[in-house]
C-alpha cells in the first residue's frame, strides 16, 4: 500500500499491468455492469452543457433515452450515473464498424468539439477510487472481461498506474503523480 497525502494506492496499482484491447473485449465495460458510469461532483452538469455538441456523436438509441430520461440519473444514494440503452449499454457510448464500443464524448473532445473528456471514473479505469471521510483508496478493479487488457498490458510491461497516467494528474494533479512514481521506483 502507498500513502499519498489524503490516498492510499493499492499494491496491485503499481504492480498489475493494464492497456484496453478493443480489439479483444468490443469495449464491454460501457454495456457490462448494473448501471452506468459513476459521475462525480458536477459531472452530470457538465454533460447537460457539452449535449448539443456531443450530439452528432451518439446514437440514435442513445438519443432517445437522453431526450426522454436525460443523459443521468440518480445512483439511489447521493450521486449521478449515466443512463443506460435497455439497460445495456451506456447513452454515451457508440458503436464503431468494426463492432466496437467507444465513448461519443472522448470522440467529440479528440475532434476539438468540448473541452471535456469523460467522466473520471471512465477515464480511471480500471482503478476504481472509494471516498471516505479522511481519504480516498484507490483499487484495481478486476474484472474478467478485461483479461485481455492485463495480457496485453503484461506483453507490453505497462503498469496500471502508467496505463492511467493521463487520468490520475486529471484527478490528483502531476505533482501527487510523481510522487506516486517516485514512491513505486523506491520500492522496486
Amino acid at each position: 500500500m502507498i500513502l499519498i497525502n489524503n490516498t492510499c494506492i493499492s499494491d496491485d496499482v503499481a504492480e498489475k499491468f493494464f492497456v484496453c484491447n478493443l480489439d479483444k473485449c468490443k469495449g464491454a465495460c460501457c454495456v457490462e455492469g448494473d448501471m452506468g458510469a459513476p459521475l462525480e461532483g458536477d459531472e452530470h452538469l457538465i454533460l447537460d452543457r457539452i449535449y448539443e455538441d456531443i450530439k452528432p456523436y451518439l446514437s440514435p438509441e442513445g438519443i432517445k433515452v437522453i431526450e426522454e430520461r436525460g443523459g443521468y440519473e440518480s445512483d439511489g444514494f447521493d450521486g449521478f450515473v449515466t443512463n443506460t440503452v435497455g439497460g445495456r449499454e451506456c447513452v454515451y457510448a457508440t458503436w464503431n464498424d468494426k463492432g466496437i464500443l467507444k465513448c461519443a464524448i472522448e470522440e467529440a473532445y479528440n475532434d476539438g468539439k468540448v473541452d471535456w473528456k469523460k467522466p473520471i471514473s471512465c477515464h480511471l479505469y480500471p482503478i476504481r477510487v472509494t471516498k471516505y471521510e479522511a481519504f480516498h483508496a484507490l483499487n484495481y478493479d478486476r474484472w474478467p472481461i478485461c483479461s485481455p487488457a492485463c495480457s496485453f498490458g503484461e506483453q507490453l510491461n505497462v503498469p496500471i498506474y502508467k496505463f492511467v497516467r493521463e487520468a490520475l494528474i486529471r484527478a490528483y494533479g502531476e505533482e501527487w503523480y510523481n510522487r506516486l512514481s517516485k514512491a513505486i521506483e523506491e520500492k522496486e
